[in-house]
């Protein structure tokens, strides 16, 4: 439990951006071993971004998707083709992605997403990209 909270305080850090007041929210909705997969789990995170948010450069070091339950989101990864996602619309990360780009599209409405991660077990799920 001390790893996925780690891991939420970097998310969140990620998240917020110091031109924004608001910061985004990261809630975990379910965390499980994967018997059948030794060394890996499974984390499911709600994430909120407020108006105008957007994270910086990261990488989560799992198998990552991404799922939008409410407004628009831009995603990318290093390389990559800039994907713009409305609701129920979905999204893909290998482990070695740099996730260039993740913030909410509009300026006046929040967005919101669930995150999927499939990761070794106790690692964190986000860390600053190293460029």
């Amino acid at each position: 439990m001390k790893t996925l909270q780690l891991s939420t305080a970097i998310l969140l850090g990620l998240l917020s951006t110091a031109s924004m007041a608001q910061q985004s929210s990261v809630k975990s909705i379910f965390e499980t071993d994967l018997p059948d997969i030794e060394g890996r789990e499974a984390v499911v995170l709600e994430v909120i971004y407020p108006p105008g948010a957007a994270s910086a450069s990261h990488r989560h070091n799992a198998h990552t998707f991404v799922y939008v339950l409410e407004g628009t989101v831009e995603m990318q990864v290093a390389g990559g083709e800039l994907k713009r996602l409305g609701v129920g619309q979905t999204f893909y990360e290998t482990p070695n992605d740099i996730h260039s780009v993740s913030r909410n599209a509009s300026e006046t409405e929040p967005a919101k997403v669930l995150v999927f991660f499939i990761k070794m077990k106790g690692a964190p799920s986000t860390e600053p990209a190293v460029s």
